[in-house]
């Protein structure tokens, strides 16, 4: 299949590059930011590529901007900030066609339902990647972790089986991209939002690594459960059901702190470090929002999203 990644960020290039040179298959980049095309443009049509730092060197990749892409993918996979996604998705709308497939594998939730404007339930694919990759700059992308690091889920919206997830996962497994496949949507899905609700919102606020905060003694217990606790009485009220249970989730946080990636900073961290706009209303305020709906409490979800907002805010004493 041929596959157009939209979005030319961290883990749009990982997928992307992985996909194009592991697996040997088409990849085109669609990339929104202008200044980012701009820059992969100026380097050649290339991209900087390294892993944990080391083995710096430039990658040839097809990047276009969503008005003057004409290619015809099978797949478009997207990988961009929440906010900005209506925007492109307004821009791509008349390259859309009735065969094609959009996989959203974003941080947080919200996506779903923009892509559901413009593709039917039969042809989206919803997933989580507990990926870590670091942008450096435009045009300049860190793998972190050894080759084949992390693991991706996948599932159709339907929840029933077909053909292209099957070739998707195939096409993923011999990009290293580690995907497996469910049939629990919501289920899917919130695993990655409830494990940012705790490392992404946190390190953000304290500009930490995910391994400095499990330094702390009581970082699981006193901060890490009460958040996992709000996100699944929420969920629960909703009629979701996870793929772990809590204390699953809990010690996914632990392990992932202290022996995936605990040198890693997390996405949430690194767009707040460039003084971009954050995810949070997507993460710890959707979970709240979703407490709120249905009758139960997380006000430490919402203490979380306010606290990310009021260091957003005093960034501008920093300077």
């Amino acid at each position: 299949m041929k596959y157009a990644v939209v979005g030319a960020g961290a883990m749009g290039l990982r997928y992307g590059i992985l996909l194009q040179y592991n697996a040997g298959v088409p990849v085109d980049f669609v990339e929104p930011t202008q200044a980012s095309l701009d820059k992969i443009h100026a380097q050649g049509d290339q991209v900087w590529k390294s892993r944990d730092h080391k083995d710096r060197h430039l990658v040839k990749i097809n990047a276009y901007s969503p008005e003057e892409y004409q290619g015809d993918p099978d797949v478009w996979i997207f990988f961009m900030k929440q906010m900005q996604l209506q925007d492109t998705l307004d821009r791509l709308a008349p390259k859309f066609k009735a065969h094609q497939t959009a996989l959203g594998a974003m941080n947080g939730m919200g996506h779903i339902e923009k892509l559901q404007k413009y593709f039917t339930d039969d042809h989206i694919i919803g997933g989580t990647a507990m990926i870590a990759t670091v942008l450096n700059d435009y045009g300049d992308v860190d793998f972190m972790g050894t080759e084949g690091a992390g693991s991706s889920v996948y599932i159709n919206l339907t929840e029933k089986d077909s053909d292209t997830l099957d070739q998707v996962k195939t096409d993923f497994q011999a990009a290293n991209l580690n995907p497996s496949t469910t049939h629990n949507f919501m289920g899917t899905l919130l695993t990655k939002v409830f494990f940012n609700s705790v490392e992404n919102s946190i390190a953000t606020m304290f500009q930490s690594r995910m391994g400095e905060l499990i330094a702390y003694d009581n970082f699981l217990e006193g901060i890490a459960r009460p958040l996992v606790n709000e996100a699944y009485d929420a969920a629960d009220a909703a009629g979701y059901k996870l793929l772990e249970t809590r204390d699953q989730m809990v010690a996914q946080v632990d392990y992932v702190s202290k022996v995936a990636y605990p040198l890693h900073y997390p996405s949430m961290y690194q767009d707040f470090s460039k003084g971009r706009a954050t995810e949070v209303d997507y993460i710890n305020g959707w979970i709240a929002d979703l407490a709120d709906k249905h009758g139960v409490q997380a006000p430490n979800q919402r203490l979380v999203q306010n606290m990310v907002h009021l260091a957003e805010a005093m960034r501008q004493f920093k300077q």
